[in-house]
């Protein structure tokens, strides 16, 4: 039996045609398919916002926040419930990150936590849209202005979410996201940050290389900092033939996540997620209560690779990564974030699955968690 991994990148002829096609070019770094891939984001998304890609969710993220003047002395709220480089981007601006718990189900920073963890020195709030789901972004952009700091929008795992009927990316506040291997759509390794501000938009074009700014007559200056963070032509080609499949590879993701709801067991020890309007459905992630199972998560994981399933893990908490509890965070901070990065479970899910592959995986749920 074949082993279904939980997640494989949808590369056809097309996809490859087009990376032919810039390596026979002659042109592989950042280039003309470059600046086709950020127009095309940048229709697809709308808002009349602009795109810049980048070489990485996580780089566009660190753009990000140096463009919004994030530094030391700044705190700067994250979800406890995310990938680390969330955090780590925080740290590589020298500010500090506050962590805030989610809610159990949507994985989403909860309204209440946030509000509670404003204080003078919040420069800024970084939202992530966990595994596709929208946050509830209308309170939060209604606390920033309150309280006068930036919101960042990570949608690393939203390129084709949808809130209120609109792409997120449409805001433009800035918005980052991420073209992994195992995102809805790649460019090998990459990302792309939307921005509808003149003035960060030429910061960001500075800050992802080398801090370089040129003349209309090419003489070149160096007003600031700059990494190295751009996007090769190659995985530019890449990224849209991708785009133009993009919408179709989430309704596929969509119908799979629904059978998913429609045929897990329902059981006590089993907490699954809820569709809602807009989800783009990156990753299908349920919490198992593994102790009220007698087992743990290893040996679930185990049992399951026997029967040609493989699963994973999206996420361990962040605060108590050992890095993280130098800050002073530890067990009991964030319990919701705890339970899920101790229970969570990854299943299955990519466009070119097929049903039946979902019922496996349901059945053998089925038979693991018992009576």
């Amino acid at each position: 039996m074949e082993q279904l991994p939980f997640t494989r990148p949808t590369i056809g002829e097309e996809e490859q045609a087009a990376v032919r096609d810039v390596l026979a070019s002659g042109w592989i770094t950042t280039g003309p398919k470059a600046q086709a891939f950020e127009q095309a984001l940048a229709v697809y998304l709308g808002g009349g916002v602009d795109v810049l890609a980048f070489n990485s969710g996580t780089s566009a993220l660190e753009a990000a926040l140096l463009a919004a003047d994030v530094g030391p002395g700044d705190e700067v709220i994250v979800p406890a419930m995310s990938f680390v480089a969330s955090a780590n981007v925080v740290l590589r601006t020298g500010a500090c990150p506050r962590f805030v718990d989610v809610d159990l189900v949507s994985r989403n920073l909860s309204l209440d936590a946030l509000e509670a963890s404003i204080q003078p020195h919040t420069k800024a709030v970084m939202p992530m849209h966990f595994a596709g789901r929208p946050v509830e972004l209308g309170p939060i952009y209604e606390l920033a202005a309150a309280a006068g700091f930036q919101v960042i929008e990570d949608a690393a795992q939203a390129i084709g979410t949808r809130y209120q009927d609109r792409p997120v990316g449409a805001s433009g506040n800035p918005v980052c996201f991420s073209f992994h291997p195992n995102k809805n759509m790649t460019t090998i390794e990459g990302g792309a940050l939307a921005v509808d501000d003149a003035h960060m938009l030429r910061r960001l074009e500075r800050i992802r290389f080398h801090g370089i700014e040129k003349d209309d007559d090419g003489n070149v200056s160096v007003p600031e900092w700059g990494g190295k963070m751009n996007l090769p032509d190659v995985g530019a080609a890449l990224g849209l033939a991708q785009l133009s499949k993009l919408d179709s590879f989430n309704a596929r993701r969509r119908e799979l996540a629904l059978r998913y709801l429609q045929h897990l067991p329902d059981h006590d020890a089993l907490l699954a997620p809820e569709d809602v309007p807009g989800h783009s459905w990156h990753m299908f992630c349920v919490c198992i209560d593994f102790h009220a199972l007698g087992t743990d998560r290893a040996s679930f994981m185990a049992d399951l690779r026997k029967r040609g399933i493989t699963a994973g893990i999206h996420y361990p908490a962040i605060h108590l990564f050992g890095l993280y509890r130098r800050f002073g965070y530890g067990p009991g901070d964030f319990p919701n974030s705890e339970r899920i990065g101790e229970q969570t479970l990854t299943l299955p899910l990519f466009p070119t699955m097929e049903n039946e592959d979902v019922d496996r995986v349901c059945d053998a749920i089925d038979e693991l968690l018992g009576d």
